[in-house]
């Protein structure tokens, strides 16, 4: 069965320890990419997030982070770099692993509609808005006064719409998170975030938002963080309770996973890296049909990627 994981944080690994390769397993790494083939792993989103305790983040640190996904992952003959559709068929058709750029938090960009061209040019092709704090484009879910989305911030999100690059709302603050219902006139994602109604944490979404997620055709791609899954001592079952939750909402073709894996240092039991999903898988097939199964792991990414990623052949203007 594949697997689509819309959620990683191994390039901010990557850049904090020039030392770790990515063709190889390794201590306190969760992804690689035998840990992606030995369980059928066909696309992994990859991340750019610069840790919060950097000062002053600018637009080099991402493009530093792209040199490395340039260098130590796409350039691996087994994977195809998605950048668009024609890509994404390629993929698919040769049964090669698809590696999409995505950036977590836009704060080193600076404000900058040309650092954000830059980084689509470069072939990113989904952003997070914010990590947990504001900055210069909206509030995070963790800033206290809850704010919205700042003028160059609305700019940001049109800009956005007319490249082709997927929002994510994970992180986003609520009313940033409502405004860009009202603004975005594409479907958007969040990436790595669970129900709120079954573990009552600030990063997982409430009813009215999965609906909203639901209605515009988004996607969620439920995560693997331990304490937004269950508050104490979660399994593997316990993921199930948010799926069902969901599907409740109307939104079984809106549920992936997205793990974030290497951006979490404590795990539920046996799904501790990316060769665990199998685990994962086994626990599903109890309780749903393969097909249903195929859907929540696979096919909704997919079928949700080929609707959202532009052709190559797009010609972009102002």
């Amino acid at each position: 069965m594949k697997i689509i994981d819309s959620h990683c944080d191994l390039l901010s690994k990557m850049w904090m320890d020039p030392h770790i390769r990515f063709t190889h397993d390794q201590l306190d790494v969760a992804v690689s990419l035998p840990r992606m083939e030995q369980v059928n792993l066909a696309l992994q989103f990859f991340a750019i997030y610069i840790p919060e305790h950097v000062e002053q983040i600018r637009f080099a640190h991402i493009l530093e982070c792209i040199d490395i996904f340039y260098r130590k992952i796409a350039s691996n003959q087994r994977l195809v770099f998605i950048q668009d559709q024609e890509d994404l068929d390629e993929a698919v058709s040769n049964n090669k692993i698809g590696a999409l750029l995505t950036l977590e938090g836009v704060d080193g960009l600076m404000g900058s509609m040309s650092n954000l061209r830059i980084a689509y040019y470069l072939g990113v092709r989904s952003m997070g808005i914010t990590w947990n704090h504001a900055n210069w484009a909206a509030d995070g879910v963790m800033e206290p006064r809850n704010g919205g989305f700042t003028a160059q911030g609305k700019v940001f999100v049109k800009e956005c719409n007319r490249l082709g690059i997927l929002l994510d709302v994970s992180h986003l603050a609520e009313t940033a998170f409502w405004q860009l219902v009202e603004m975005s006139a594409v479907p958007f994602i969040a990436s790595h975030s669970n129900a709120f109604e079954i573990c009552s944490h600030p990063r997982n979404l409430s009813n009215e938002q999965i609906r909203a997620v639901v209605q515009h055709k988004g996607m969620m791609g439920l995560t693997f963080v331990p304490w937004f899954v269950k508050s104490a001592k979660p399994q593997i079952k316990d993921l199930l309770l948010h799926i069902d939750h969901i599907c409740s909402l109307g939104g079984e073709n809106q549920i992936g996973f997205g793990s974030d894996f290497d951006g979490i240092e404590t795990f539920i039991p046996n799904l501790e890296h990316t060769g665990q999903y199998s685990h994962l898988i086994e626990e599903l097939l109890k309780h749903y049909s393969a097909t249903q199964v195929e859907q929540f792991v696979y096919n909704n990414w997919l079928s949700f990627l080929k609707k959202n990623l532009h052709s190559k052949n797009r010609f972009l203007t102002d």
